[in-house]
């Protein structure tokens, strides 16, 4: 039998006075249990437990689910006067019990938060901390290699310079992994294969492989005065144990990972575990090569490049408590773990925090959340902290930690404009005379140039000049971007390609395919036209498709073995390149447009970042930001540094307007195949809103991009005030709402991010 509990709750009500009630809800003395299935059901589901199985609340349970057999969780009771009175025999049986620590009470409160706040099937996000299916199956027994007591004489004579320093290194009696002997005597896997067929080696099954456990003290650094004074602040947070939320907002290069890896340090030696979250895949390979310099082992990692093994392990560590520091994107929030004392938010104010499918949730706002719950500090930051955190920090909800100049004691670079309206490029081109100058400066000073525009592949838009056929995707309402350097047509909505055709398919005509507006391929083709003799790299997510590429290029930028870089927003993502001192940017205008009520923010956040990359060492940075718009208030800020003046701007604006955060949004978007029927149902859902005085509802509109992979997509926008209890009206709404139809869909998306 199903039961279904959706109390209201938001964000506003993690700053209020909190209970400190027990968070494991007793079961009933029956031998009756609920379980949560990770399924699009909000309900859990009553089964037995057979004699011989115990299972308390958060263990993991396999059950019979109609035709199947499912995993799921034991949740909490629900209130005896909501127990239904089924009779045990008409209810089916647990099947089995997994051997796994159960699901912390914690998540799983964490879990119901997330579900009405998003009014997301609670399955769904259970779903999300079960996110390593190897981790709920049996451990695979590992094998290693050592040296046998007694060297065989048939080996003797056999010994090439490689199996003898295998040898000589497995002399110590201990037993490594094949891989790990191989690589640390400097030798194939075929040699340490051939000395096991010799005898000289012999196979033993070994244990589970350990995690590296950082050390708290291992690499203390020296910070300045300022870094040290915020480092005892944050020390102080951990070391109340209460729930906290501090703003560490500095500029760029002031050392922030730094200052925070002092609270981590201070979280290790408590014995408690720390959740480093990162907006992007790509930052993770260099921060975890910080964090290993400083506390002397790496951390764990968890993210989408990572192997399904590997996510069981961490998982697992994770539920243990065996994992004491995880760097990871959004979702390492939903793992179990057993005492999470610190959580950190890095580069806070990042887009790429924002879940767009499924569940839909914004990651730092859930991050603050899941400090809230566990009763634990949480750090947000950032150099360009978001809006929303200013504003709190402001209120006095977060504590506002400032770091206000470089490490490196250099001042934040002199950004000048360059009115592409005056100091136009050449037809053709995309660099102004004034930006060409300053790079043939710069490698004239043997200094790295960064050339930066947030578009990927070659050009945005591909037609043909005899009768201005333009290359649409076929499935979404989007051009195809031509990237020449495979030779291909792409769709960047939907995946869909196609090779560049040899003429083209509307009029057959030959050689007449022209590519209009610069991608970073072609920034790249020109610079290799002005500056043959300069070492290029493009870094773009598209270019690199594995994470070892990707280290690779940023290990040749920070060697010095490129002259110029030309990259999107990639680069903006809080590396450090010390050889680079000049930054271009190519189109500043570019996110200005649209109907995003953030735009102006995001352009400024990405922008300042991009700029900041230059001077953060020995050598003093400049920028030069091409624009069309210079008199733009995001072009004023980012020229003269006056940040405060640009944020006062927009919190003004976004307070006049009611938009986030001084008031809530929400979206509906009903999405089909049929674009007559999707439009149809948008208007019957719309004309079912509850009447309510103090929201709006604005719709509904088709989407900017109405149509992908084929779902025509149109939008109901809902405006309310920031204390009106948008998921109760919600529920009202589409509760009485006829069940959709067909390959209908509805999504909801609290507190939207994308308005595309």
């Amino acid at each position: 039998m199903a039961h279904n509990d959706s109390p209201p709750d938001s964000l506003d009500s993690l700053f209020a006075p909190q209970g400190t009630g027990a968070l494991d809800a007793a079961l009933p003395r029956r031998r009756c249990i609920p379980v949560l299935l990770p399924v699009a059901l909000d309900a859990t589901y009553d089964y037995v437990l057979p004699d011989g199985i115990e299972a308390e609340p958060g263990a993991f349970v396999t059950v019979p689910f109609g035709r199947q057999e499912r995993l799921g969780v034991v949740w909490d009771a629900v209130p005896d006067d909501e127990a239904d009175s089924i009779p045990e025999r008409k209810l089916k049986a647990v099947t089995s019990r997994l051997d796994l620590p159960p699901l912390p009470a914690l998540s799983r409160k964490f879990v119901d938060w997330i579900a009405r706040y998003t009014l997301s099937p609670r399955g769904m996000v259970l779903r999300l901390m079960m996110g390593a299916a190897s981790a709920f199956e049996p451990e695979p027994p590992r094998f290693g290699v050592r040296l046998v007591d007694a060297l065989p004489a048939s080996a003797a004579n056999r010994l090439t310079p490689g199996r003898r320093r295998v040898i000589e290194l497995a002399g110590d009696g201990l037993v490594r992994s094949r891989p790990a002997l191989a690589q640390e005597a400097g030798v194939s896997s075929a040699v340490i294969d051939g000395l096991i067929k010799l005898g000289t080696l012999v196979e033993v099954e070994i244990g589970p492989r350990r995690m590296p456990q950082p050390v708290a003290d291992y690499a203390v650094p020296e910070l300045n005065d300022s870094q040290a004074e915020t480092a005892h602040v944050m020390r102080a947070a951990v070391d109340a144990r209460n729930f906290s939320v501090s703003l560490l907002d500095g500029i760029t290069g002031s050392g922030k990972t730094e200052v925070y890896f002092e609270a981590v340090a201070r979280c290790i030696a408590a014995g408690r575990q720390v959740l480093v979250m990162l907006p992007e895949i790509a930052l993770t390979s260099g921060f975890a090569d910080r964090f290993k310099a400083r506390f002397g082992a790496p951390a764990a990692e968890w993210h989408s490049t990572v192997g399904q093994a590997e996510r069981g392990r961490v998982w697992r560590a994770a539920a243990t408590g065996e994992a004491r520091v995880v760097i990871g994107a959004r979702s390492a929030l939903f793992l179990p773990y057993q005492d999470l004392g610190l959580i950190i938010v890095d580069e806070e104010h990042d887009g790429s925090f924002k879940q767009e499918d499924r569940v839909t949730y914004q990651g730092r706002d859930m991050a603050v959340v899941r400090g809230s719950l566990g009763n634990i500090p949480v750090i947000l930051a950032s150099a360009t902290p978001s809006i929303e955190s200013h504003v709190n920090a402001r209120n006095g909800r977060y504590r506002h930690l400032r770091l206000l100049s470089r490490f490196s004691g250099n001042a934040l670079p002199d950004v000048t404009p360059i009115d592409l309206r005056v100091d136009a490029p050449e037809p053709g081109k995309w660099l102004s005379p004034t930006l060409v100058r300053e790079v043939v400066a710069n490698l004239a000073n043997g200094e790295q140039s960064l050339l930066f525009l947030n578009r990927r592949g070659y050009a945005p838009l591909t037609l043909c000049r005899a009768c201005g056929h333009r290359f649409q995707c076929p499935q979404c309402t989007a051009w195809l971007v031509e990237h020449r350097f495979r030779g291909r047509l792409n769709c960047h909505h939907c995946g869909f390609t196609l090779p560049v055709p040899d003429k083209c398919p509307s009029c057959q005509a030959a050689g007449t395919l022209v590519a209009c507006g610069p991608g970073v391929e072609r920034v790249a083709e020109e610079v290799k036209q002005r500056f043959p003799q300069a070492r290029t790299l493009i870094l773009s997510s598209d270019l690199t498709p594995s994470m070892k590429d990707l280290r690779e290029i940023l290990a040749m930028i920070t060697r010095g073995e490129a002259d110029i870089v030309i990259g999107t927003q990639i680069v903006a993502k809080g590396h450090n390149f010390p050889g680079l001192t000049m930054v271009g940017i190519i189109d500043g205008d570019l996110g200005l447009g649209g109907a995003d009520p953030r735009a102006a923010e995001r352009s400024f956040q990405l922008l300042h970042q991009v700029t900041g990359r230059a001077g953060r060492a020995e050598k003093p940075g400049r920028g030069y930001l091409q624009t069309h718009l210079p008199e733009h208030p995001v072009m004023q800020a980012i020229v003269s540094g006056d940040r405060e003046a640009f944020l006062d701007r927009e919190i003004g604006m976004r307070q006049a307007a009611m938009l986030p955060p001084y008031g809530r949004l929400a979206a509906l978007i009903i999405s089909g195949s049929k674009k007559p029927v999707v439009e149809e149902f948008a208007r019957l859902v719309a004309r079912h809103a509850p009447e309510a005085r103090r929201v709006e509802v604005l719709g509904p509109a088709e989407a900017p991009i109405a149509v992908v992979r084929g779902r025509y997509r149109t939008r109901i926008l809902l405006k309310a005030p920031k204390e009106f209890d948008l998921q109760t009206y919600l529920r009202a709404w589409l509760g009485g709402l006829p069940k959709i139809q067909g390959d209908l869909r509805l999504q909801i998306d609290i507190d939207p991010y994308n308005f595309l």
